[in-house]
């Protein structure tokens, strides 16, 4: 693994960043009504788990940087909600559901490692 310099090294936020943009084009489809409601809410929490990372990553003590990545998680949660509501919507088909909670998941994991390792 490289140095970590910026907050675009992160794998972490890699993922991040890369599931926001999958889940901006998922919206896309979904109904003309939701745009200011669920497609809003999905795009919102999708991208502030990245921005949160970035900023966290800037803050000079480990607590306050654990702290930004703790509301990182936060978001990440409630984007799970959202493609949980998604899917039982049928908005999303189950194959788009598994695909991006999966992809979720694993960022989960990864959010609560590098958080650890910042300890």
């Amino acid at each position: 693994m490289g140095k970590i310099v910026t907050f675009r090294d992160l794998i972490v936020w890699q993922k991040s960043h890369q599931l926001t943009l999958e889940v901006y084009r998922t919206v896309k489809d979904f109904p003309r009504y939701e745009e200011f409601g669920l497609s809003s809410q999905m795009r919102r929490s999708a991208s502030s788990v990245p921005a949160t990372i970035a900023e966290g990553f800037k803050r000079k003590s480990n607590k306050d940087s654990c702290h930004f990545y703790n509301i990182a998680a936060s978001s990440l949660e409630e984007l799970k909600y959202h493609l949980i509501l998604s899917k039982d919507l049928q908005y999303i088909s189950e194959e788009q559901f598994d695909l991006l909670f999966n992809k979720a998941e694993e960022i989960s994991r990864l959010l609560h490692s590098w958080k650890e390792s910042q300890k």
